[in-house]
């Protein structure tokens, strides 16, 4: 998917997207400042990305990852503008891009944010409590892991 506008190029290639600027941008976040470039890379090996691209000249300025199984659930997370390129409506862009996709449009669609919640309000998101669990957590009455 490519979808030009004002200068401005958003798009789901893979080939297109700058990890070392996504690490970078990320590592300046709450969410994902300690990930290091692997688990960056993996991350992104493993989702439906979207890229925001300056065109002239060319350079990513943005980012957002979907994990989905496609059919029915959909996790938008790492959803970035980066500061130099804010106000000028590519948040809203972007996420019109993301939730409008084919493969997330007809999933349930969940995101996790401390901020920025009239943004995703814009597009049918609704707060709502959710459980989590880390990933390093024993189940009850389980041995740790040795």
């Amino acid at each position: 998917m490519n979808i030009e506008r004002d200068g401005y190029l958003v798009s789901t290639e893979a080939q297109l997207l700058d990890i070392g600027f996504i690490c970078r941008e990320l590592n300046r976040t709450y969410w994902a400042d300690n990930r290091t470039r692997a688990t960056v890379e993996a991350s992104i090996k493993n989702s439906l990305c979207f890229g925001v691209y300056k065109k002239e000249p060319f350079q990513q300025t943005g980012f957002a990852r979907v994990v989905t199984d496609q059919v029915t659930f959909s996790w938008i997370c790492d959803v970035f503008i980066e500061e130099g390129s804010r106000g000028k409506g590519l948040g809203k862009w972007l996420m019109a891009c993301v939730t409008e996709h084919p493969v997330v449009k007809n999933t349930l669609s969940v995101l996790g944010t401390r901020d920025a919640h009239g943004l995703y309000e814009k597009y049918g998101f609704a707060r709502y409590e959710m459980m989590r669990r880390a990933a390093s957590m024993p189940l009850p009455n389980q041995p740790p892991a040795t």
